[in-house]
Order: structure tokens, then sequence, then C-alpha cells
């Protein structure tokens, strides 16, 4: 396949996508999961076990049970990790996971409570590397990531080490990145900074995480109170204005209506992703 990362080679043509989640990695959930329904796969590790031996296995196990139905090696991956983006101090000293969890060959990072522009600058420099020089200068500084992870993730992705060094950056910023990354502006501190955060180069797609953003707000299980639609309109809007994705919750019965108002990646059941699928007229066969 052209792509390495199915999940972009959709965003490019214009398709919404839909994942998946696991918090249980393994290499024998790997072999299953390879033939998902999703896109791509979510692996929770914010909250779930930091496990990154049973990452890398679970890496190789979509390795030994691929190709996907549309002849990638594996779905996307992207994970979601212990530390958030309160600050940029706190980036800095985490940065170690960033590069753990790429160097086992995943397609993405989603960071949780990205409250703060600076960390969300750090946050995308410490997952490149120093030669990707795309938007340096122009509100990003050099990549930090490290030489060394790249002779196991290559194998992951199925390309040379070489070729891997050259792809793994972050898309769109870099047309040819096969790297995803994410926000979760999830409290009333990443909403403060909403339009800011989300216009960081680098950033591919947020989400307005409602069961957290509903308990910053002092809500416990409401997502849908006229307060919580407004904030959910303002991190849309901030997506809109950026120019990146905007991820949200989908059901059988709303998907069709949730792609018609923009939003791009859906959080649902394989019922609602085929519903999605077929009303947009998808031709790749997952």
């Amino acid at each position: 396949m052209p792509r390495v990362n199915k999940a972009i080679e959709l965003l490019e043509q214009g398709q919404p996508i839909y994942y998946t989640g696991i918090r249980e990695v393994s290499f024998e959930a790997g072999v299953e999961a390879a033939q998902t329904w999703a896109d791509y796969i979510n692996v929770e590790m914010e909250h779930g076990i930091f496990d990154i031996s049973a990452l890398d296995a679970f890496m190789r196990g979509l390795v030994e049970g691929g190709p996907t139905k549309s002849g990638h090696r594996t779905p996307a991956v992207i994970i979601t990790l212990p530390t958030n983006g309160s600050s940029e101090n706190v980036i800095r000293a985490n940065a170690w996971m960033f590069g753990q969890a790429l160097n086992r060959g995943i397609h993405g990072i989603l960071l949780c409570h990205a409250e703060d522009p600076k960390a969300i600058k750090a946050f995308v420099e410490s997952v490149r590397y120093p030669f990707h020089t795309i938007g340096v200068g122009e509100g990003l500084d050099d990549g930090r990531r490290g030489n060394g992870g790249q002779g196991s993730a290559a194998p992951i992705w199925g390309i040379s080490v070489q070729e891997y060094m050259e792809r793994a950056d972050v898309w769109p910023l870099n047309p040819k990145g096969e790297i995803l990354l994410g926000l979760k502006i999830e409290n009333k501190r990443a909403l403060a900074n909403a339009e800011e955060n989300a216009k960081v180069p680098g950033i591919a797609f947020a989400e307005w995480g409602p069961g957290d953003m509903g308990m910053s707000l002092g809500y416990v299980g409401e997502r849908d109170n006229e307060k919580m639609l407004v904030v959910r309109k303002r991190v849309f809007d901030a997506c809109k204005s950026a120019g990146i994705a905007f991820l949200n919750g989908v059901r059988p019965d709303n998907v069709k209506e949730i792609i018609d108002e923009g939003v791009m990646i859906g959080s649902g059941s394989e019922e609602a992703a085929d519903i999605g699928r077929k009303y947009t007229k998808r031709s790749i066969p997952w």
C-alpha cells in the first residue's frame, strides 16, 4: 500500500474514519485484532496498565495476524499514555513515554488533558526526529526524538530503517508523514486555550473528552445539557478553524447526521461504522 497508516490514507481521501479501543494488550490480542472492523485501534494506557513489553508483543501480533482486508500490514494504532499536556515541564519530563511507544511501531499518540499550547508544542517536538524540519521556525523548534528506536519500529511497519526514519513524521504538517497526533481538550483549562491548542503545527485531530470535561465543569454522567453542548461546539469550531479533524461519538441512529456536521473521526460500534462507510461511499474494503 502507498500508506503505512491507513487512517491517514482515508483522511486524505476525505473519508471519515472509525476506531475501536483496547486496554489489555498481548501478542494473542494483536493477532486477533489484526482483522478488526475498525480503521484504527486506540490502545488505552492512560488509565489502563502502562506496559511497553505488552505493547511490543501486541504490535508483533498485529503483524502476525495481518495483513488487513485493505492490504495494509497492520491496522493503525494510536495510544493514550499516563502523562498529560498540563505544562511544558510535564511533557519534557515524560517525553520518554512517547519515544518508548513510538519505538514499538505505533502510528500515533492522543495526548490527554491537552491544556497548555506550550505543552502541545513540546509534545510535537518530542515525537519528531531533528532532521524533519517542516514547521521549524514557524511555530516549532527542532525535534527531540532520539536515535536508536527505529530498528524496532521499522519491521512493524514493514519498511527499511532508512525509510522508517523518512516517514516517521507528523501528518498533515509533513504530507509524507505517517504519524497522527491528537489532543484531548477535555477540561476547563484546556477549553480556555482550545483555539490556540488546535493550531499548534503537527496536530491532526482533537476531541472534547465529554467524560472528563463534564467532571471538570461539575457534572457526573451528563453529556447533553446546554452548557456541555456549548463546550462541544467551541472545541469543534476550534478544530474547523485550525483545519484539523474532530473526533466524536457516533451511533447507528446518528452517524449520518454527525458526518454531515463535519466529524471526521468516529467512536462507536461496528454497526455505526458500516452505516457511515456506506453513506460516504467508502471504496476500500474494510
